[in-house]
């Protein structure tokens, strides 16, 4: 199972973190809107990923819920019918939230950074650093760290949380502040 290296914090200045994204970046961003659908499953987590275009990705990943780079191990199925599987999976499994973002998406080295405005939340930085073969989570964590920094991004401003769970939750985060 592919594994990567993941830490997600509310971004409180979105355009010094695009500024300083777009400098370190490889290349040109993407953007990318994306409308998530989230199904039971006592194991992990399963979603549905739904974009523009009208083609999808069913992704099934484990992680922690903790504030700090953690590891995800996951796997991703394209779909170019999202919307029949989504009504299969809601009545096999039951939809347990949905959540609705824009992403910008830029690569640097092996790292994808995500400068998310997700819809009832605000603006996140989420950073998901793609282990090699054989590097370890340590390596990968190290990576993260760097670029945390060199973000400006402080230890406060990182959550455990899924953006569904924030959206679920009784004190959502609104506009990227608590």
């Amino acid at each position: 199972m592919p594994q990567n290296v993941e830490i997600k914090a509310l971004l409180r200045d979105r355009a010094a973190a695009l500024a300083t994204v777009a400098s370190k970046s490889d290349g040109p961003p993407e953007t990318i809107l994306q409308h998530d659908f989230f199904f039971r499953w006592s194991e992990g987590r399963l979603k549905l990923r739904v974009f523009e275009s009208g083609n999808g990705e069913l992704i099934q990943y484990k992680r922690e819920d903790t504030a700090d780079a953690r590891s995800s191990h996951y796997r991703i199925t394209r779909t170019s019918d999202p919307e029949v599987l989504l009504d299969i999976l809601t009545q096999t499994l039951g939809c347990v939230g949905e959540v609705k973002k824009t992403r910008i998406l830029y690569l640097i080295g092996q790292t994808r950074v995500h400068i998310d405005r997700v819809e009832g939340l605000g603006d996140f930085l989420e950073l998901e650093v793609v282990l090699r073969p054989g590097q370890s989570e340590d390596e990968g964590k190290r990576i993260a760290g760097k670029l945390l920094a060199e973000l400006g991004i402080e230890k406060q401003e990182l959550i455990a949380e899924a953006y569904v769970d924030l959206l679920s939750s009784a004190s959502p985060v609104v506009n990227g502040h608590p």
